[in-house]
């Protein structure tokens, strides 16, 4: 079904790899298109707990293919627009997904590539990962990624690199909160394997309730319309099968029926 991408099921988890090693997993309109489709192919199937994007190589994207940039710029501005417009479509799809998503990054993960690692909830990274904001060595602005970036890593550390194109290590992408965890590319699949089991451990209506939560609360001011959507909130979860699932097995001492 895909040409650029490979989906590899185990179990609950799927995990999409981007397949065009050759030219460092850097995506143009095909790959865009097929990233959009398959996010939402694998939000809608139930068999699915958590989704894991990886690149196949040594790289996990080098970002945008600039044959599709120079064809870009070329174009009327209505096709710019509608060409740009999919992009962003793409990665406001991957953010919004149901389920657990982790970015697995090892190698470049550059421009666009930083973007992707950004709206996945949850990146772990190889010590050997590199990241850039590059767009404005090539004229142009990370505004698609920017939303993502931005809510991983906050405006004073953007406004540096947004606008000094600068490589940012796996460590640094760490201090900043690009990434959750650094660790040696030999040890990188298990540290993603501990952090799937941990997301199965979760219900997973609970697991989308606590995602549609933290947009909603995000940036919010503490006041009495917070308090009472959040009382509302856990009323409502807590009257779920699921809650009352979650909680008869705590107290029968038995996992719960989702595991």
């Amino acid at each position: 079904m895909y040409e650029t991408l490979e989906i590899e099921r185990a179990g609950k988890i799927a995990t999409i790899w981007m397949n065009r090693p050759a030219v460092l997993n850097a995506f143009d309109e095909q790959l865009i298109a097929e990233l959009a489709a398959a996010c939402a192919e694998l939000d809608a199937d139930a068999s699915v707990r958590v989704v894991v994007l990886a690149g196949r190589g040594k790289h996990f994207s080098a970002g945008a293919d600039l044959n599709w940039m120079k064809r870009a710029s070329q174009f009327t501005h209505e096709q710019n627009v509608e060409d740009a417009r999919k992009f962003a479509n793409m990665l406001r799809t991957l953010s919004e997904m149901s389920k657990p998503t982790i970015a697995r990054v090892q190698g470049a993960a550059l421009g666009g590539g930083t973007g992707l690692t950004a709206a996945c909830d949850m990146a772990i990274a190889s010590s050997d990962a590199v990241f850039s904001t590059s767009e404005v060595k090539f004229g142009i602005i990370p505004s698609a990624i920017s939303p993502y970036v931005l809510r991983a890593i906050g405006p004073r550390h953007a406004l540096r690199y947004f606008q000094s194109a600068e490589r940012i290590s796996a460590e640094r992408a760490l201090t900043i909160g690009l990434v959750g965890e650094v660790v040696p590319l030999a040890e990188l699949d298990n540290c993603i394997a501990k952090l799937v089991d941990a997301l199965l451990q979760g219900g997973p209506q609970a697991q989308k309730a606590a995602k549609d939560l933290i947009v909603t609360v995000n940036g919010k001011t503490i006041d009495k319309n917070i308090s009472e959507e959040t009382a509302q909130r856990i009323a409502r979860q807590r009257a779920t099968c699921e809650a009352k699932e979650g909680i008869a097995a705590f107290l029968e001492k038995r996992p719960p029926n989702w595991i």
